[in-house]
């Protein structure tokens, strides 16, 4: 029955996608939203198929370090989530977060609908009126490839805090 429930709750969602340094802070502070039915690490934006973590830090690939999230539209909005990733790292660096330095940890937006580009350009316009000089790069989503399973709900796991995100509010 579980995993009926869990069938008909994913056919409802809708994804977002964001990376914003390191995806383990991320992934940590999008599964804490109401709403929110899975948050997957990954990489997104590069070359390779089927990227390794190793490749990746490389800087070879071209990818980020992303979170796919699966949210159910009826309990939260793509709003509300992008608001949430803006006020969870520093969207001013640039090619990284915190002490995590290096393209595969730049603030990116991927937008699988006009309507979330629109969204997020809205929300960059806010932020860069109220004095912030925006980084965080505006892309349409291309293949999210998941992470390594030891990646996944990794502060979970763990029993710590993410290191390298903290909120911050901005809105």
């Amino acid at each position: 029955m579980t995993q009926k429930r869990e069938l008909i709750q994913e056919a409802k969602t809708e994804i977002a996608i964001f990376a914003g340094g390191c995806f383990w802070g991320v992934e940590y502070f999008m599964h804490q939203l109401p709403g929110v039915f899975r948050v997957e690490s990954g990489y997104i934006g590069g070359t390779k198929e089927a990227p390794s973590y190793e490749e990746v830090c490389s800087q070879t690939t071209g990818h980020v370090e992303a979170v796919r999230i699966l949210f159910d539209p009826t309990e939260t909005d793509y709003e509300t989530l992008a608001k949430c990733f803006f006020e969870i790292h520093d969207p001013t660096q640039t090619d990284g977060q915190g002490p995590d330095l290096g393209e595969q940890y730049r603030s990116v937006v991927f937008y699988t609908t006009s309507e979330q580009k629109q969204i997020a350009e809205q929300l960059i316009a806010e932020l860069k009126k109220r004095g912030y000089a925006v980084a965080t790069q505006l892309t349409p989503a291309t293949t999210f490839w998941v992470a390594e399973d030891y990646h996944q709900n990794y502060y979970e796991r763990k029993g710590t805090l993410p290191y390298c995100h903290g909120y911050t509010k901005r809105f």
